[in-house]
Formats: structure tokens, sequence, C-alpha cells
């Protein structure tokens, strides 16, 4: 069996300004990276008209099995552009973080691809190193106006601000700077974040343009006076430097799947610690080019469609017309209480066991007023007594159903599901509505996504998250949506929780504002912002040879 990564060099790519005059893009509206990827200029939001459907894919919570979600939005628009409408789909970058740690890449996989697949999966077009560095310009110049005299009365012990790396590494999670005398600075403890969970790469991921990119960069709050009041970039004089190194990084990027489907890709904030959606410039690209775009969110529905529809839907005026939700037998039968070395063995009693977890997110996705679409990714220990018993389920929570078989087919294994999704929307069923009202009290807003989307019966505020609490409340930070920081594992805030746990409670350990993207984080339970490498780092298997061909990557 072809590795992913030898499918996608097998692809004959088209030049990436071919493939965009097939979606009639003007050619003057392209910047070129190479022969195979592009840059796509503002032009194209003034000259588009933004009609096309909306289409969201999700996923119950991820396996060690692997659901296949970017694959199957990939195939999804593959097979719709197959049935003679025009499809784009809209992806988040990869970020290093999981292409050298244990996740891999996110390019899709087998025939339902973005390529140039190694590009993709390592640097790009540089997009995310350049968030890196306007995000470390920030931390420097916090430091060195400290440094200098501190006119603005900066407390040391109140920077809330974080260098940031797009590497898991987890020693770099609590550091001490500034040590070595005075020479080198204030002595502090500080941190490091992984870029992709950063609010620089929120802010790109929601600005519309350069304009409103500094109004949000002004916003940021980096640390505190010692009279207790905020200190942002725009006091700290350094917006304008930030905007400039960003101002690549905020144009969408453009590529093709190996069946030259249009792809556009920016931005890769992760579910699990941030908001987990590509940009709103790149969604509304997609569905001004075309007639159905077709986007994702990260994780499960729990966490990167809920911040789908409550932080970016709401920021940039977007109302989906459906949701797909990716599932796989191997899964249900892992929340049903199987090994992973036994999920290829029928076993529909495990099934029926674990199929509480597809169902709490079926009924999730109700809650926001969009019909629902099932589509089971097909593997070949898939039984049929299996797969009806779970297409019969979902017909009884009131969601449609397809199988998806875009692995090993491509947009032929997506026809079934395309149909399906073009009859929904055909349907006109769509009733988009807010979780929440971003008004409420910010303890009232986490208990509504904990008890309505988790499942819990409560939440427990750690004394430290209270402090924060109040404060953000005496600033007026408060009338923001949420971002919840929570294990991707279960639908609680205990990774080891599988299935739909009940009796539990959210734990909230820390509040933080991200006054720039517009919304107010939540970290719980144990989750880091940082992850760490496991004990045989993808980086081990992955190598190039004198002639620049790269293996190991997946």
């Amino acid at each position: 069996m072809k590795t992913d990564i030898q499918i996608a060099q097998e692809c004959e790519m088209k030049p990436i300004t071919e493939v965009a005059q097939n979606f009639g893009i003007d050619i003057d509206c392209i910047e070129n990276y190479g022969k195979y990827k592009a840059k796509l200029t503002d032009e194209l939001l003034e000259k588009g008209s933004e009609n096309g459907k909306l289409v969201l894919v999700t996923a119950i919570n991820p396996t060690p099995a692997g659901e296949g979600k970017t694959t199957v939005t990939i195939g999804l628009s593959q097979g719709i552009n197959k049935l003679g409408k025009k499809s784009i789909v809209a992806l988040r970058e990869p970020s290093l973080g999981p292409c050298m740690g244990v996740k891999g890449g996110a390019a899709g996989g087998g025939y339902s691809q973005v390529v140039p697949m190694e590009d993709i999966n390592l640097h790009f077009t540089g997009d995310i190193h350049a968030m890196t560095t306007a995000n470390n310009l920030l931390s420097s110049i916090i430091d060195n106006h400290i440094h200098q005299g501190n006119e603005l009365g900066i407390d040391p012990n109140s920077i809330t601000w974080k260098r940031v790396l797009d590497l898991n590494d987890r020693v770099l999670r609590q550091v001490i700077v500034g040590v070595g005398g005075k020479l080198n600075g204030v002595t502090r403890e500080d941190g490091f974040t992984i870029t992709v969970a950063s609010e620089i790469m929120a802010i790109v991921c929601l600005a519309e343009d350069i304009s409103d990119l500094k109004d949000k960069l002004s916003k940021i709050v980096v640390a505190y006076t010692y009279d207790g009041k905020p200190v942002t970039p725009k006091d700290l004089n350094v917006v304008g430097a930030m905007a400039t190194l960003l101002k690549d990084a905020i144009k969408p990027n453009l590529v093709q799947t190996l069946e030259h489907t249009l792809a556009i890709i920016h931005g890769g904030p992760f579910a699990n610690i941030a908001h987990g959606c590509n940009s709103v410039k790149a969604t509304k690209m997609a569905m001004a080019l075309s007639d159905i775009a077709i986007t994702e969110a990260g994780f499960g529905s729990d966490l990167g469609a809920e911040k789908f529809f409550d932080i970016k839907c709401r920021k940039a005026g977007l109302e989906p017309d459906c949701v797909v939700l990716v599932a796989t037998v191997r899964a249900l039968k892992y929340n049903g209480g199987v090994e992973k070395a036994d999920l290829n063995e029928p076993n529909l009693e495990a099934v029926k066991n674990g199929f509480c977890n597809l169902e709490k997110h079926i009924e999730n996705l109700h809650k926001f007023g969009v019909p629902v679409v099932v589509t089971l990714n097909n593997f070949v220990s898939d039984t049929e007594d299996e797969v009806n018993y779970i297409k019969a389920r979902c017909e009884e929570l009131g969601a449609d159903f397809a199988i998806s078989k875009v692995w090993e087919k491509g947009g032929d294994g997506g026809i079934e599901l395309a149909n399906k999704v073009l009859e929904v929307i055909d349907r006109n069923e769509s009733n988009f509505k807010f979780l929440y009202d971003e008004k409420d009290s910010i303890e009232a807003k986490i208990e509504t996504i904990a008890k309505e989307i988790y499942g819990a019966s409560g939440i427990v505020i750690d004394a430290k998250a209270k402090k924060e609490i109040k404060r953000l409340e005496e600033l007026g930070f408060d009338k923001m949506p949420i971002c919840i920081a929570k294990t991707q594992y279960s639908l609680s805030d205990n990774p080891s929780l599988l299935g739909r746990p009940s009796d539990f409670k959210i734990n909230v350990k820390e509040v933080r504002v991200s006054a720039g993207a517009g919304f107010i984080v939540v970290l719980t339970g144990n989750v880091m912002v940082m992850p760490g490498l496991p004990k045989k780092p993808s980086a081990e298997n992955i190598d190039i040879d004198k002639d620049g061909n790269i293996t190991g990557l997946f």
C-alpha cells in the first residue's frame, strides 16, 4: 500500500495559475510563490460576491485510530466538483509542532490530499514564521521598554504576553529571562506558547484587512502597570512594525488538490488550545469564488465546531448552511471500550456502546440550528451490520447519513456524501443561531458551554481564575465570546473519560483576555499551551535525499 507522501509525489500538479484561471480567478489577483503555490490579494473579495453556500466539516472526539476529517473535507469538495458544481475547499495551515511530533501533517490523506504536500506541511509560504517573529518582536519590545527606564510603569510580574515557537518543546513552558546581570535586562519568569495557540495567530485569522489587523494588534493586553492599567502594543509604539511583519501572512494561500480542485489554506490555530478555524478571509474568498465552500474546524465538534460558530461566525457574520460530522466505526468501537489493537475486529456490541459519543455530537450541532450530515469514513474492516446500525441511529436522531470512501477513491469516493450535502442544502433547513449571548457574564458563558456542549453538571473555578475574571469585569473585557482550552480526547476535561461522560464538572484553572482577537481564553483541566514531544517523535523518520526527495512525512 502506498503512503500518503508517495501518492502526493506521484501527482502531476498543474501550474497554480492554470488551476486558478479554471476557477475564474483573475491572474492579476495572484502573487506566485513558485510554480504551485500562490497568495491571493484583497482584490478578489472586492471583485467577488459572497453568494456561495458554506459547509462546515467537523468530527467526533479524536481517537488513536484517526478519523480523517481533513481527508473527508478535501474529498467532499472534489466530489462536489465531479457533480458539476463549483466547490473550493478552505483549510488550516499545518503546524510544525505535530508534523515533528506525533500527529503528523494536515494535508489530507490517500487520494484526498492537497499538494505540494511536503511544502504545505513544512514551511509553506512562511506565514507561521512571520507570526512567530511578530509575536517575539512584541516580547522583546516589552522587556526593552522596562530595561530602558520603564516609562509606562509596567509591573514585570504582571506581564501576560508569552514568547512563541512553532515546535513542541516542553522545557520552554516556564523559563527565566534576563539572567546574567543588569546589561541583560530585568530578571523575571516567562514562558513559551506554541505559535498556533498565540493571539497573533487568532488575530491574523480574524482580520479582514491591514487596517483591521492593525486595530486588533493595538488592543492586545500584554501586561499591567503598577496601578493596574492594561498595557498594549499601541502604548509601546510597535503596532506598525508588527503589522509590517505580517503584511504577507494575512494573504490567503492558494494550492490544489490531487484532482486540481482549488484549495485555499490559511491560518492554523489549534482547536484544543485556540479557536481552531482557518482565516475569515480564506473562508469568504472560497464562498465568493464557488457555489459551495467546504471548510473545517479542528478536533471534535465540542471544540472546533463550537468555536467556529460562537467565535468565527459571530465575528465574521457567517451563517453555515450544513454541517458534516465525521465518524468511523473504529472510533465508536474505541469509545465502546475496545483496545486500539482490536479495532479491526467485528464488534457490533462495542459500536452500540460507543455510539453515545456520536449521539452527543449530533445533539450539540442541532443546538446551533444547522442541519447535520453524518459521514462514516470507510474502512475495509467495517461490517454491514455495524454500518446499518449507525445509519439507523443517526436518522432516528434527525441527521442525514452518507458513506465516505475518499481516502481510497478521491472525489469518486465522495460522490455519495456530496449528493447528500447538496440535497440538504437544497432543502434550505438552516436556522443558524449562537449558543449564548456574548453579553452574559464570563462565568455564565463558561457554564453554558460546559453544560450544553460537554454535558457537565457544572463548573469549578479556581481562586486564581476567579481573581482574573473579576479583573476582566472591572476593566470591561467581559462582554466577549469564550474560547475554552480543553483536551480534545474527551467531552470532559479528563482525556481518559471516553464515550459520553456524565456527573462531572469542568475545572477552570486560568482565564485570560485576548482583547485584540476579541475573545476570552479559558484554560481547563491539565491542557498545555506548549505541547511536548513523544518518546519517538515523527522527526526521527523524516529525511531528504541528494535529489531533494522527502520521505517520512505523513
